[in-house]
């Protein structure tokens, strides 16, 4: 078992929150078009962190916890790339102008660190606990790798769902972005500015996110500081990864199915782990450098795959894939 002192702990956190406040402050004071090369510098930078945070890690608590959080770590950073594709529909559908995309993300990996914290803290209890939540798991993400894999095609509608349309009955939306405000007046009243309506959006897919990529590294690793590091990092290169990749996004034509198949794995693995603590021991369990692999392997198939796709057929265009249908979404609103 893991053990992490206090310090370890707080030293950590207090890392993490201080590029956080860095990337937020950034944002917030100097607005402005990231371009390539910024991205690039800013995409190395979190990497290297990450790498060099791994390595030592691993050498202070020994390489099979390393090479669980270098596992999970990959696991994270392949999903975040689909919720990438969740924010370039956000930006477009709600024409964020690019001076202040770096805030809206820089807010959405916040929130989002915030709310894997939280799931964190309460999915390690819940192992701890009660070991049949391994199945709860590993049953959960095999749904939505089935899900994913049938919807593969589709878009998420950001703006027609429920959050959305009830920030906007809540408080009057302006049309304008007002130079980035939250909130502003019109005709003597406060309200809101399009950014809000962006920012709830955000939220809203976060929160998604979080309840598949939380039991997903846990798949790797029931270590919870683990699991933190790992969905901390990952999180902590989104922001440049998100101006760094966003024109080749759309070659990623395999990805959604790249990602079902990895969920899907993960939830063996999950299922495998319950059974042979709760059933008999005689059930193997996938090791984790085998996942390792297994992972590694599928992301690259995908993206060679993907890339020879679009070559040949540039007309592709790559989806980021829904767990629900949009027809099935609007008849139910209907």
């Amino acid at each position: 078992m893991l053990e992490i002192s206090a310090l370890e702990w707080a030293i950590t956190i207090g890392v993490i929150v201080a590029l956080l406040a860095f990337d937020l402050l950034l944002a917030w004071w100097k607005p402005h078009r990231v371009g390539f090369a910024e991205a690039t510098g800013w995409s190395v930078f979190y990497i290297a962190i990450a790498i060099a945070f791994g390595v030592v890690f691993a050498m202070v608590h020994g390489w099979d916890f390393g090479t669980q959080y270098f596992t999970g770590y990959i696991v994270e950073k392949s999903l975040s790339v689909d919720n990438l594709f969740v924010f370039v529909i956000i930006m477009t559908t709600f024409a964020v102008p690019e001076e202040h995309q770096h805030k809206v993300l820089t807010f959405g990996i916040v929130l989002a660190l915030i709310m894997r914290a939280i799931f964190i803290a309460v999915g390690a209890t819940l192992l701890n606990l009660f070991s049949f939540m391994f199945l709860l798991f590993g049953l959960l993400l095999l749904w939505t790798a089935v899900q994913l894999y049938r919807h593969k095609d589709e878009e998420p509608d950001v703006e027609d769902n429920l959050v959305v349309r009830g920030a906007r009955k809540l408080l009057p939306v302006t049309e304008d972005y007002d130079g980035g405000k939250i909130f502003t007046r019109e005709n003597g009243r406060r309200v809101a500015t399009p950014m809000f309506i962006v920012l709830v959006a955000i939220g809203g897919i976060d929160l998604l996110f979080a309840l598949d990529s939380i039991p997903a590294v846990f798949g790797v690793t029931q270590e919870a500081y683990i699991v933190f590091v790992a969905n901390a990092f990952a999180l902590l290169g989104l922001r440049a990864l998100f101006f760094l990749v966003k024109g080749l996004l759309d070659r990623l034509v395999y990805l959604s199915t790249g990602l079902a198949i990895i969920l899907g794995f993960i939830g063996i693995k999950l299922v495998l782990h319950w059974a042979h603590v709760d059933i008999s021991p005689a059930v193997p369990e996938i090791p984790t450098m085998l996942s390792l692999v297994v992972i590694l392997g599928i992301l690259a198939i995908v993206t060679v795959a993907s890339l020879i796709k679009t070559k040949n057929d540039p007309a592709q265009k790559a989806k980021p894939g829904s767990l629900r249908a949009r027809k099935e979404r609007t008849d139910q609103q209907n």
